[in-house]
């Protein structure tokens, strides 16, 4: 047999499906948010509207999509369809004319290691001796693993890995009618979450006491319509009526909607890292438009960080809007500086270095025009790993950038997250374990500034008498909301 070495045909993906493991192994060690939720009620045709729904909320989750169904005309039959993949993948148009009905939920997930199997995708359908459950949510439950394992003990058999489980095997051993048990559920679970829950007559929306994940409620003619964020309401032509409130319950059936509370407020905790970096700049969260709080960001961070440069240019996307405030505050002139390519899909995993950096011009890339011969404000996000911030310094002093300047719209991110934001673990987090002149070294930054605790605050806004006006900053200040296990898997329940 020859002893020549067979080479083997590049792979586009390595797994089953297109995105499965979507930034498990990326080049850049951005932050994911875990799902997005998308439901309709007394609306024609709710398949077709989720569907544009979720396309809306596609940035909160690439890897599968779901849809379920209750059709009022059939005595509420459920239909449904799930799917790895994006949204427009999963969903054809014969496959939305099966799924009729005026109400339903719909889902879009990124999902942790191991965990990228179709069992897992949202929504979740049972048979329960009531009728049909279907469960939808985005967020973590924090004490899943301990009620998983004490229904097993009582005789519970799990069909999935997923925590969003738990709450349907509480409903379906409750005695209580629908709505009783699921506020008892709910009244059990800690953590950050925005459900969905529906069955053949009813759909339930509800917020964590917290509401550290964002929901929020439109009508649409006589119906209403739900999503993780305002954005979604937009693309389906819905009126905003409000943010879901902390703890709240709101009930909906033949005979309206009846607001309740499953839990009175506590500290409200709404998750920054939706104001500075996972919501889209069009959506509005707690009445905050969010290309406006992050303008706002930018601002602060000429203020507290001013350094004379020649053009201020901003990581795609998310960092676009502060860029451009810290070019008003500053008069420096914006400039796009970096590209990014928005149909690479997955980056090609490759044996080789020189192949994998390959791959990072794939997804960005430096105008050397523009860059070529200037001092560089690069506006960035947040810094997780480092390995993002030090590729990309790296590509604009390529490109001829004489210095880069990196200011960060967050302070530093050091403490995983635990209700529904997929993190490394704390010694994987630069900022845990190096100060920041550590840090800029190892991005090789001239200078490294990250926007402090109270810019953050005060360009967010919101409720002044609440903490931290109403922000989780568990991910930087190390001050979770809620009870955690520091040793517990905190990976993404959805």
């Amino acid at each position: 047999m020859s002893d020549e070495v067979v080479k083997q045909p590049h792979q586009l993906w390595t797994g089953a499906h297109y995105n499965e493991g979507i930034g498990r192994d990326d080049i850049f060690d951005k932050l994911r948010e875990e799902c997005g939720v998308f439901g309709v009620w007394n609306v024609p045709h709710a398949s077709s509207l989720s569907y544009y729904g979720l396309h809306a909320l596609q940035h909160r989750g690439e890897e599968s999509a779901g849809i379920c169904t209750a059709d009022s005309t059939q005595d509420g039959k459920f239909n449904y369809h799930r799917g790895m993949g994006l949204v427009k993948e999963v969903f054809t148009q014969e496959v939305l004319e099966t799924l009729t009905g005026d109400a339903a939920i719909g889902h879009v997930r990124y999902s942790t290691a191991g965990e990228s199997k179709l069992a897992n995708a949202q929504p979740l359908i049972f048979k329960y001796r009531k009728g049909d459950l279907a469960v939808a949510t985005n967020g973590n439950i924090v004490n899943a693993p301990s009620i998983r394992e004490e229904l097993e003990n009582l005789g519970s058999i799990f069909q999935t890995s997923s925590d969003t489980e738990v709450i349907a095997h509480l409903i379906a051993r409750s005695s209580k009618d629908f709505v009783g048990a699921a506020k008892d559920a709910l009244q059990r679970i800690i953590g950050g979450f925005a459900f969905l829950i529906m069955t053949n007559n009813k759909l339930i929306v509800a917020s964590d006491p917290h509401g550290l994940r964002p929901l929020v409620m439109g009508r649409l003619g006589n119906g209403y319509v739900f999503a993780s964020e305002s954005c979604a309401l937009e693309t389906v032509g819905a009126e905003y009526e409000r943010d879901v409130q902390p703890g709240e319950l709101i009930v909906l059936d033949e005979n309206g909607m009846t607001i309740d509370r499953f839990a009175p407020l506590e500290r409200r905790a709404t998750c920054a890292m939706e104001y500075i970096y996972f919501a889209r700049p069009d959506s509005d969260i707690n009445g905050i438009n969010l290309h406006s709080s992050r303008k706002r960001m930018g601002q602060k961070l000429a203020v507290e960080a001013f350094v004379d440069a020649d053009i201020v240019t901003g990581v795609p996307d998310s960092s676009i809007s502060a860029a451009i405030g810290y070019a008003e505050q500053t008069g420096i002139p914006y400039e796009l500086g970096l590209i990014k390519n928005k149909y690479t899909g997955r980056t090609f995993i490759q044996p080789s270095q020189e192949l994998r950096e390959k791959g990072v011009k794939m997804k960005l890339s430096a105008v050397r025009k523009v860059v070529e011969g200037k001092r560089v404000v690069m506006i960035d996000d947040s810094i997780v790993r480092g390995t993002t911030s030090l590729r990309i310094v790296n590509m604009l002093r390529d490109a001829g950038a004489t210095e880069v300047h990196v200011r960060i719209t967050s302070p530093p991110f050091a403490n995983p997250c635990y209700y529904g934001i997929d993190t490394p673990d704390r010694k994987e987090l630069i900022a845990s374990s190096k100060t920041v002149e550590e840090i800029r070294q190892a991005i090789n930054a001239d200078s490294l500034y990250f926007l402090s605790h109270e810019g953050l605050i005060d360009a967010v806004g919101g409720n002044d008498g609440a903490k931290n006006r109403g922000m989780c900053l568990a991910c930087f200040d190390n001050d979770y909301p809620t009870p955690v296990d520091f040793s517990s898997d905190k990976s993404c329940s959805c």
